[in-house]
């Protein structure tokens, strides 16, 4: 498989996937083929908001909760109601690891997303043997390089969730034929959040008759933003904003609507 270009992608975006660059400079391209449940995009596609509940100790902006533990974050999750749980593995600026993945795949009922900057094939093995049913591909980092690793996901029995923040991407997700589109509201260069980029663009897909699983990320802290999002997007990904509540499950709840 080839390999994306990140030498010129800058900001944030760019010192992350530099360093990831690095981590798998000499790994292994090998795929082992699996099969497919489609749990993560099975568990996501009813008309009701679903909820994506991420385990997230730190970001590039500063630490967020770094005695979390994921097994711990997880399982309280799961009892809140969320419907699959995202698990960063990256190391440096999110403190998270396949560790993680592992451990929380091994031991909640639920799906779980790998959520890292993929630029290997590599990774996707390594997501696919932590246990994950589904894995995060950036459009940005990834180009036009999107439909091959999408169908390399394929290989190895994994969802894809292809992230946009621009049309530009969403075009690109939607020729390389994604199933799973997540419309991220933080622009991964500057970091900054507009609330206004994941309606804009989810419409936009409906409008270009996109029929699989929507996905709105990013920003999202209480209730009334998530109800916005119904009747466009299938789920919603939250994490700064739930790893730091005193209680995980409630947390949720609040989100969900089912408590107040």
């Amino acid at each position: 498989m080839v390999l994306p270009d990140v030498s010129q992608l800058q900001g944030a975006l760019g010192a992350i996937c530099q360093d990831r660059a690095t981590d798998y400079l000499n790994a292994s391209r090998d795929l082992t083929t699996r099969a497919s449940s489609r749990h993560f995009e099975n568990a996501l596609s009813s008309q009701k908001l679903k909820l994506i509940a991420e385990v997230k100790r730190a970001s590039p902006r500063g630490e967020l909760n770094t005695g979390l533990s994921a097994l711990e974050a997880a399982l309280a999750y799961a009892a809140g109601g969320a419907s699959a749980i995202s698990v960063l593995t990256e190391p440096r600026r999110f403190l998270g690891s396949f560790e993680d993945l592992q451990t929380v795949s091994s031991q909640v009922a639920l799906p779980t997303l790998c959520k890292d900057f993929v630029l290997h094939p590599a990774m996707l093995e390594q997501a696919a043997e932590a246990g994950a049913s589904g894995v995060l591909l950036l459009v940005n980092v990834l180009g036009k390089l999107t439909k091959s690793y999408l169908e390399a996901c394929d290989v190895v029995g994994l969802d894809a969730l292809v992230e946009v923040h621009t049309e530009e991407e969403l075009d690109i997700a939607l020729e390389a034929g994604a199933r799973i589109i997540g419309v991220n509201n933080r622009d991964l260069i500057s970091l900054d959040i507009n609330l206004g980029t994941a309606p804009r663009l989810g419409l936009l897909a409906r409008e270009y008759d996109f029929e699989g699983v929507l996905i709105a990320l990013s920003g999202y802290s209480n209730r009334a933003e998530l109800i916005s999002l119904e009747g466009v997007f299938n789920a919603v990904l939250v994490g700064s904003s739930l790893v730091g509540a005193d209680d995980l499950k409630a947390g949720v709840q609040r989100l969900l609507g089912l408590a107040v």
